[in-house]
């Protein structure tokens, strides 16, 4: 019996969301985990030192950047000592707060700003083109890259050409590395990786570690949780929407090949609005396209914060041993540590 609240199922694959320039560009901005992010709320472990000493150092960072939009700027008396770089990077393990400093940085700038990840970066350039996406972000006073990708040369060359560009203009950039959770042995991107993959900025970057528990030694062990079958996904999508949620029900085959029609910048339209996502029938895929889109959409996923319900395979056991072992494993990684969030119902702590 429905009720007045209550919604009709949605299907992920009738979706075929578009977006424009200006759209993407606005939806360049931290995600609602960090919507309040700021300087005063970082709690910096005692035990490390480099946490409060990279706490310190972005104020200044701060604190100089927007001395330069004061008359005199950075040749005023009360210019910094310190040489300020236009770049800032922070090094560190998963879970050691870097997200959360760069969205705080990302708060206290004036815009024009943008925040967002490597992969919505270029996904923005896939939809709109180089030369658009330059202009639009042009005159932008910051520029935040969550989770550098160093994994593909090609997109590491654009980004860093697109980087150099705005940073001529005047932009400042701040960004961190993507580290992978629960990966022994490779808790951190170093930063001699960082800055010899963008070996054409990096006297642009001043380089920022910050120490602190790796992510392995927190109680984030586990699978992503399943549903016996089918029908018990769907009886559970169906009473969720009876009692007014907006709910979407599909196969995962079909959500997969739906992924391939829809551009990876306008994922986060197909995501909106929805309270949960039901999937039936989850298998390990063998083709690794397949495999990077479903990627980039649990990024969209878990940044909605929409829990998953699902069906078959636990989602974190999608990819295939081959994938696991060649050049995007920390993707996969990351998907599998967010995915295992999103599926029992607790979001692990933010980068």
């Amino acid at each position: 019996m429905t009720t007045a609240s209550s919604q009709p199922l949605i299907r992920l694959v009738e979706r075929n969301p578009s977006i424009s320039g200006a759209e993407i560009a606005s939806e360049l901005s931290p995600p609602p985990q960090f919507a309040h992010a700021s300087f005063e709320s970082y709690r910096p472990d005692p035990e490390f030192a480099s946490q409060q000493a990279a706490l310190d150092r972005l104020k200044e960072f701060a604190g100089a950047w927007r001395a330069a939009q004061r008359p005199g700027g950075f040749f005023s008396r009360k210019r910094p000592a310190r040489i300020e770089l236009p770049g800032v990077y922070l090094d560190g393990g998963f879970g050691v707060g870097k997200t959360h400093l760069l969205a705080a940085l990302w708060h206290v700038a004036h815009g024009p700003k943008y925040f967002g990840t490597f992969i919505e970066y270029t996904a923005l350039v896939g939809a709109l083109g180089y030369r658009p996406s330059v202009e639009l972000l042009r005159g932008a006073k910051l520029i935040c890259i969550d989770e550098f990708e160093l994994d593909d040369p090609g997109d590491t060359m654009l980004m860093t050409r697109f980087l150099g560009e705005l940073m001529a203009g005047g932009t400042r950039v701040a960004a961190t590395s993507n580290t992978p959770p629960n990966a022994l042995g490779e808790g951190r991107f170093a930063a001699s990786d960082f800055l010899r993959e963008i070996h054409a900025l990096s006297s642009n970057f001043e380089t920022l570690r910050i120490d602190g528990l790796d992510y392995r030694r927190r109680d984030t062990e586990g699978h992503a949780a399943s549903l016996a079958g089918d029908a018990d996904v769907a009886h559970t999508a169906g009473a969720l929407a009876e009692r007014g949620h907006r709910v979407s029900l599909d196969g995962f085959d079909d959500v997969v090949a739906h992924l391939a029609t829809v551009h990876p910048s306008k994922y986060v339209k197909l995501v909106a609005g929805l309270e949960f996502i039901a999937l039936e029938g989850v298998h390990e895929l063998s083709d690794q396209n397949a495999a990077l889109r479903l990627v980039a959409f649990i990024d969209r996923v878990y940044d909605a914060e929409v829990p998953i319900i699902a069906s078959g395979v636990p989602l974190d056991e999608v990819f295939a041993a081959d994938m696991m072992s060649g050049g995007y494993r920390k993707k996969y990684l990351r998907a599998m540590s967010r995915m295992i969030a999103l599926t029992t119902g607790e979001l692990p702590p933010h980068d």
